[in-house]
């Protein structure tokens, strides 16, 4: 496996609101801004939600079409798209994004509670993303939130709906879920198939910032992003997002761990290139 450290930007997400934090993207327009500025600073990978004018989370394939088509004329990330989507949204919607054909898509391994709200991944529900993502060549990041969502994803291993190599995005510290601890990260790290690419999402500013250090200890990659964490420091909110990606590049580098730049990530993944 190569040492080189893939760092992911979730900039957007279906939570975070203006109110949270001004600098959040929320415009296509605005999000192939974001997406530049973050790929500038280090990472390789846009994690993309998108939202309706009024800042609504949408699964919209014409405005996922129109986001992905901005950010392609800025640079050359790989695209992963949602399809865990947002709270109350049906599996039909959260899965039309993948008819795009980007290069990756998230594929929740579980049902999951957020705080007082949950999403629903039942297993036939997975099933049905796995085969889809087969379908358009997607490549998935298997998102687990919890331990038995790494066993589930070995179901679907055993089943032939997914092909190595593998990525992981494991997210902790979601009210309700596991919480970012660094043996839990490691625990969640042995469970998962020899081999496995994976990366470490903290959700909160202290999480976040103890997520990249988890992950380099571990030998694992980064996400940060305003989905995950809207905070510099404590009280601090960040400039946007590319402040965060820099400060994990910048711990990344002092760690000596090489920075992917996206040709990486597709080597490494085995991409369809889109």
């Amino acid at each position: 496996m190569s040492d080189k450290l893939i760092l992911t930007c979730a900039i957007t997400g279906a939570e975070t609101t203006r109110e949270q934090q001004p600098a959040l993207p929320i415009t296509p327009e605005e999000i192939a801004i974001g997406a530049f500025e973050a790929y500038e600073a280090g990472a390789s990978i846009l994690h993309l939600h998108v939202r309706k004018d009024n800042g609504t989370p949408t699964q919209d394939k014409a405005v996922f079409k129109k986001a992905i088509d901005l950010v392609r004329s800025k640079c050359d990330m790989v695209i992963e798209v949602t399809t865990g989507g947002a709270v109350g949204m049906t599996p039909e919607e959260r899965l039309q994004p993948v008819t795009l054909k980007p290069e990756m898509a998230s594929l929740d391994c579980g049902t999951v509670n957020f705080g007082d709200e949950y999403i629903i991944n039942t297993l036939p529900i997975m099933r049905e993303f796995a085969a889809a993502m087969k379908e358009y060549s997607v490549r998935p990041t298997l998102e687990c939130f919890d331990l038995g969502h790494v066993y589930a994803s070995k179901m679907l291993i055993k089943e032939g709906l997914l092909e190595a190599p593998y990525h992981y995005g494991l997210v902790l510290n979601v009210p309700g879920a596991a919480r970012y601890e660094v043996d839990v990260l490691e625990f969640f790290v042995r469970k998962l198939p020899e081999g496995a690419y994976w990366t470490a999402m903290g959700i909160g500013g202290k999480a976040n910032l103890d997520a990249i250090y988890g992950a380099l200890a571990l030998g694992g990659n980064v996400r940060v992003g305003f989905e995950d964490n809207i905070y510099y420091s404590r009280g601090r909110l960040a400039k946007n997002n590319a402040e965060l990606v820099e400060r994990a590049a910048r711990i990344a580098k002092d760690c000596g761990r090489e920075i992917a730049r996206p040709d990486d990530v597709r080597a490494m993944f085995k991409l369809r290139k889109a």
